[in-house]
């Protein structure tokens, strides 16, 4: 499609970001009468999912320590159960398997849960959790457990099926997606509005801008002059931190075990839940037995038609804690390598083993193939989902973004909502000004930044 020069709203990036906002944007002019798909048009420097959505996991989970974000996960997964076939969704569930430093948050989380309505079984106990967890797999052998969280919701979807799925949709809506189209910056005027979306091929016109680019999100921060290094308030003490790093990139380690993907079923022969284990047990190699580590580590992983195997992953690593040392395009040629190595490979796969004797020898059945990718972190690992400018709002998910279908419909409501000071009490606690105010999130005794 050809580039238009006017368009009243755009938005950048043909990701789950972009293409949900587009969706329940064009859903929510037609209800409020403000307007149609047909006034939305997606731009995307490559085209649908090229970037991190085409590689991502699809895992979909409520499973957070941080009440706001299991909040809106739960809100999220109601989207993805809104509509199973198009979002090629999978309902199996999601477990979170862990030891006993993290039996307390685990239990916190369950707590809360069940406040919110989320349908979860918690079970405690070095005993009676390998009791459940072999009623489950009779090969079950994970060390270290006295903890599992067993959502009933959740599970995965298979990604790049979910977005043609929901393309689908938002075409039918009258919204345009132009692909092959690079946004260069942006023309403001004096009070910061944005005039106009400047590109590769020409300038668009609009009234409002999304940005919804995934790890691309420093890119746009950069180019709407938004500030490098911010101030944090500590919440306990009132102190500021200064200087901190807008922008961090982590490398997100994942990858698929090439066995058919039946390996992993049921006692009862059916797909199971999501597993994520994080344990302290000491983990040793399941090619010669040395020690990989003995301290805590974690993993995830599913059985999955799309990615032929067993797919999953572990603990990211930060590539730079200062993003400007990273190449402008984290998915360019010049920036990290995000095919991941044979550290991970044998980290993973012995870990596998280390749950399930099913995985035993399997290690030169990993594929080597991009997975995971980089990763654009706010100071605190937690999104933020904002006005930048007065009609530009900017959907920085720090990674957790494919889960996170609902956001799109929760930005749509707050663009409607916003000129009759409306604004979503879901997505508040991820403002902008949070670090400024010391608003922040709790942080958990996972190993993951994102839990």
């Amino acid at each position: 499609m050809a580039l238009i020069s006017q368009s009243k709203y755009v938005i950048v990036g043909a990701g789950i970001h972009g293409l949900s906002t587009a969706y329940h944007l064009a859903l929510e002019l037609k209800a409020k009468g403000q307007g149609s798909g047909a006034d939305i048009v997606i731009v995307d420097k490559s085209g649908l999912c090229a970037g991190a959505t085409g590689i991502a996991c699809g895992v979909i989970r409520n499973n957070y320590f941080q009440p706001a974000m299991r909040e809106l996960m739960a809100h999220s997964v109601k989207v993805w159960e809104s509509d199973p076939e198009n979002y090629s969704y999978h309902p199996v569930g999601y477990m979170q398997i862990s030891c006993e430093s993290m039996h307390k948050d685990v239990a916190t989380i369950y707590e809360q849960q069940q406040a919110i309505g989320y349908e979860s079984t918690f079970i405690e106990g070095k005993d009676d959790c390998t009791k459940y967890m072999k009623n489950i797999f009779n090969d079950w052998r994970a060390q270290g457990i006295t903890s599992v969280l067993h959502e009933q919701p959740g599970g995965y979807a298979n990604n790049t099926l979910a977005m043609e799925g929901l393309a689908k949709k938002l075409m039918a809506e009258g919204v345009s997606i132009i692909s092959g189209v690079t946004v260069t910056g942006f023309k403001q005027d004096a009070s910061g509005s944005i005039q106009a979306v400047e590109t590769d091929q020409g300038n668009i016109e609009t009234d409002y801008v999304v940005i919804g680019a995934g790890p691309w999100a420093k890119q746009f921060w950069d180019m709407l002059e938004m500030p490098k290094t911010i101030s944090i308030k500590n919440p306990k003490t009132g102190e500021m931190t200064d200087d901190v790093s807008m922008w961090v990139y982590w490398s997100l380690q994942e990858g698929t075990l090439g066995v058919d993907p039946k390996l992993q079923v049921t006692n009862e022969g059916k797909l199971p839940p999501v597993i994520h284990v994080d344990t302290d047990a000491p983990l040793y190699s399941d090619t010669d037995g040395s020690l990989i580590t003995d301290e805590m580590w974690g993993i995830y992983y599913k059985p999955d038609f799309h990615f032929g195997g067993v797919q999953g992953g572990a603990a990211p690593f930060i590539v730079d804690k200062h993003a400007d040392n990273v190449a402008v395009d984290p998915y360019g040629p010049e920036s990290p390598e995000f095919i991941v190595g044979a550290e991970f490979t044998s980290m993973w796969v012995s870990a596998l083993a280390h749950c399930q004797k099913r995985f035993e020898g399997t290690m030169p059945l990993f594929k080597d193939e991009a997975s995971g990718g980089i990763g654009a972190f706010t100071p605190d690992s937690f999104p933020v989902f904002d006005k930048v400018r007065d009609n530009c709002y900017m959907i920085a998910d720090s990674n957790h973004g494919y889960k996170m279908l609902g956001v799109g419909k929760l930005v749509a409501e707050d663009i409607c909502g916003d000129q009759n000071g409306e604004k979503s009490a879901l997505l508040e606690p991820f403002r902008f000004s949070r670090y400024a105010e010391g608003k922040l999130h709790p942080v958990s005794n996972s190993p993951f930044p994102w839990s």
